[in-house]
């Protein structure tokens, strides 16, 4: 009996600070569907959206079992309503309805590969569904996850022209390398992680994604060097992950995490919360790559200002600079494939 009221009570105790976590003050809840959501990022990131009391309605689309997750999510005690759908023919119909989707659909990197090594199979996946939110919810908040980032989000973008629809609210989710900045930070400094912030613009993968240092909050130095490694550290993450898990995955957890924290801002920012703000790879004049990641303040209608990019240190001019032709590289590659589809 003492065990099982222990159990209990760590449960809860579990429960109340993923709430906290994720919650806000604001009474108004929203219908978010997961495209992908029996993966690997999928699951846990249907599994901490169905635990925020942001969400009244979970769609979960994959193309195998998700009526088994959507069955296991809808035993947990929490408001949100789940519902699975599964395969081609119920794609449109698990995003009706939808004010935010989010799109961790694809297969994972393994070692060795690259995240272009996953372009043919999930630049295919990413058009499917963008076509299938044109057409169902073209209002909806489209937050793509899945890789490779700075070709994908070019990919959705141009299937929503292509059939004339508002490609404004379609967002590049790159918070997991805000989230690994924060973390590598604070572990070089002995600072909670929690209550650090470091903007990193650009894109998501290798020399395109590039750490502000010299905007982080709160205010750090490092020593050139090791300002180096650090940068490189947090470019390199992924790879990171992808060795340590021996061919098992890649960044799963961590990327859910990642995923629903942007996700609840973007719900935040629909509910009217003043000063919401996640860095995003969006269409932007900010540099001469027509897509790039930065700080966004976010609105009721999705972005209410770009913030740009700020005053850079030398170095970090110098990364933006290395960083843009394999941006733009990659971005074309996403706005030639939409352009050969039939």
């Amino acid at each position: 009996m003492l065990a099982s009221s222990i159990a209990q009570t760590v449960s809860k105790a579990v429960a109340t600070q993923l709430a906290k976590k994720f919650s806000t003050s604001s009474v108004v809840s929203r219908h978010v569907a997961v495209m992908g959501a029996s993966g690997g990022i999928g699951q846990p990131l249907s599994l901490l959206l169905k635990n925020s009391p942001l969400v009244t309605q979970l769609s979960l689309y994959d193309i195998v079992h998700t009526p088994g997750v959507a069955a296991d999510l809808s035993h947990i005690e929490s408001k949100a309503k789940v519902q699975g759908f599964v395969g081609a023919d119920q794609l449109e119909t698990s995003l009706k309805g939808a004010e935010v989707v989010v799109v961790p659909a694809g297969v994972p990197r393994k070692p060795g590969m690259t995240r272009d090594d996953l372009f043919n199979t999930n630049a295919s996946i990413v058009a499917t569904i963008s076509q299938a939110c044109a057409k169902v919810c073209p209002s909806a908040m489209v937050c793509i996850i899945s890789n490779p980032v700075n070709s994908t989000v070019p990919i959705a973008s141009e299937v929503y022209r292509k059939v004339g629809a508002d490609a404004s609210r379609i967002f590049g989710v790159t918070t997991l390398d805000i989230v690994r900045a924060n973390t590598f930070i604070a572990e070089l400094k002995g600072l909670d992680p929690a209550t650090v912030n470091c903007p990193v613009i650009g894109g998501h993968a290798g020399v395109t994604i590039i750490p502000l240092t010299s905007q982080c909050s709160p205010a750090v130095t490092f020593p050139d060097e090791q300002l180096k490694a650090l940068t490189v550290r947090i470019q390199d993450a992924g790879t990171e992950v992808v060795k340590a898990k021996a061919g098992a995955g890649s960044a799963t957890l961590s990327m859910a995490y990642a995923g629903a924290r942007f996700a609840i801002s973007v719900i935040k920012a629909l509910n009217g919360e003043q000063g919401i703000v996640e860095c995003s790879f969006v269409r932007s004049d900010i540099t001469e790559a027509k897509y790039f990641s930065t700080p966004i303040l976010f609105g009721k209608n999705g972005i209410e200002k770009n913030l740009g990019l700020g005053k850079l240190t030398e170095f970090e001019s110098k990364l933006v600079q290395e960083a843009l032709p394999e941006l733009k590289g990659s971005i074309k590659k996403g706005e030639d494939f939409v352009a050969a589809m039939k």
